[in-house]
């Protein structure tokens, strides 16, 4: 568990953070980039959280929990020979997401468009986080370009746009107040 006694430390204000293993790094390093994103994508959840019911606030909550973990676990680079176990996403995670997405899914009607951002309030902050999530996952699948990075933590992000997606469908009447992209609508 984590202890804080004090908020701020000052290690910062050279332009530098230390990730989860001590190493200080630069605040623009491609790591801290993602896991502001995620951090990020778990705040746009958190506004959301507001405008759902109680059975997507469960989900989501349980979301907002695993996106603290991928944090962690992003913030401490793959070591072969840790001193201590890292905290890592995990397969569990994945699966969860996966049942989630294929049971809400299964109520929605196929899309013959786009969904545009919007129907509710809900709706609208559930895509402002996909969007937040997509951004995060691209900066991890760069960062697993250069060093390693947990294959169950890119899984983990990519299943997460896909679920704020579904989601934000559902809270939108199952789909029926989607607002739907009409190419060209607006042409002279």
């Amino acid at each position: 568990m984590v202890r804080l006694t004090r908020i701020y430390t000052k290690g910062g204000d050279g332009g530098e953070t230390s990730l989860g293993n001590g190493e200080r790094v630069a605040k623009f390093d491609l790591r801290v980039a993602a896991f502001g994103s995620v951090d990020e994508a778990n705040a746009c959840i958190g506004i959301a959280r507001l405008h759902v019911g109680a059975d997507v606030d469960a989900m989501l909550a349980a979301i907002q929990n695993d996106l603290f973990d991928l944090g962690a676990d992003l913030c401490t680079p793959e070591d072969p020979a840790p001193k201590h176990a890292a905290l890592r996403i995990d397969e569990t995670q994945v699966a969860r997401l996966e049942r989630e997405i294929d049971t809400l899914n299964g109520r929605l009607s196929p899309l013959d468009s786009f969904v545009l951002p919007g129907g509710s309030a809900a709706a609208a902050y559930l895509h402002l986080a996909r969007t937040v999530a997509r951004r995060a996952e691209r900066e991890i699948v760069a960062l697993a370009a250069r060093e390693t990075v947990n294959p169950a933590a890119i899984r983990y992000i990519n299943r997460l746009s896909d679920h704020l997606f579904v989601v934000s469908r559902h809270v939108n009447g199952d789909g029926k107040g989607d607002v739907l992209w009409v190419p060209g609508k607006n042409r002279v």
